[in-house]
């Protein structure tokens, strides 16, 4: 599947991997800084953002959208960075293509099976689905009961946009994201483990990285270090970001 991707900057290649419900704005945060030293590849993931949809959504056929755009873009080597289930899928690079991963980045996410976290997400987005609405504000409305935080309602509906037909609908493929949900939630495939340089990135007040996953991530990262960031949570490079990019670029640049 090619992907939707853009490309700034020049160097060494550095990937980077949004989240669930995202796209690759917003991970432009971390690609523009990196990209004054890095050549940086920003994708869109399957089924989100500007990319191909698909019914397959599972950690190994996202894993390998990302080895194929490599090389359909002859990059043989890159550092890869990804951010919640764009970590997870970043870890499945690491383990299934070693070879081409040079410095892995793992922002707020663990190498586990996760409990449902966004049943309630999930509702307000089918429910904007299902009406009939003539902008975002109404949009944001009818998201409001199921989703108090403005912030997180706000990251959402920026995947809103009116189609050929006038219609606002939401920019990633939903129905399934919505049947897949309980794979994404799940633990990536790990028959092996990972000898290269590995960040793990916790956002202080995220409950996503735990003292009990520190055995999961030993277990198969095995030249793994750990970086917080104070006053932040799961989003901690849209609420930290000088400080986040400063340990990324920190560690990539590391001899």
């Amino acid at each position: 599947m090619q992907l939707n991707y853009k490309q700034i900057g020049q160097g060494t290649h550095v990937i980077l991997i949004h989240g669930l419900f995202g796209s690759l704005e917003n991970l432009n945060v971390i690609a523009k800084p990196l990209s004054q030293h890095f050549c940086v590849t920003n994708v869109d993931l399957r089924n989100h953002g500007l990319s191909l949809h698909s019914d397959e959504m599972d950690y190994n056929s996202m894993a390998s959208d990302i080895v194929d755009l490599m090389a359909t873009l002859n990059i043989e080597k890159a550092h890869i960075v990804g951010h919640s289930m764009g970590g997870k899928v970043a870890m499945q690079i690491a383990l299934s293509h070693a070879d081409l991963v040079d410095k892995l980045v793992v922002l707020d996410i663990a190498p586990v099976s996760y409990p449902a976290r966004h049943t309630q997400i999930l509702a307000a987005l089918n429910a904007v689905k299902n009406a009939d609405i003539s902008d975002r504000k109404q949009a944001d409305s009818i998201m409001q009961p199921y989703i108090e935080e403005l912030g997180v309602r706000q990251f959402l509906l920026k995947s809103l946009y009116k189609n050929d037909d006038g219609q606002f609908v939401w920019r990633f493929n939903l129905s399934v994201l919505d049947k897949k949900y309980s794979i994404i939630t799940n633990n990536i495939n790990a028959n092996n483990s990972c000898l290269c340089e590995t960040l793990f990135i916790k956002g202080n007040d995220s409950d996503y990285i735990l003292a009990e996953h520190r055995e999961a991530i030993n277990a198969l990262f095995k030249n793994v270090s750990a970086k917080i960031i104070h006053g932040a949570g799961h989003w901690l490079h849209a609420q930290k970001p000088q400080a986040v990019n400063k340990a990324i670029n920190d560690f990539l640049t590391a001899v």
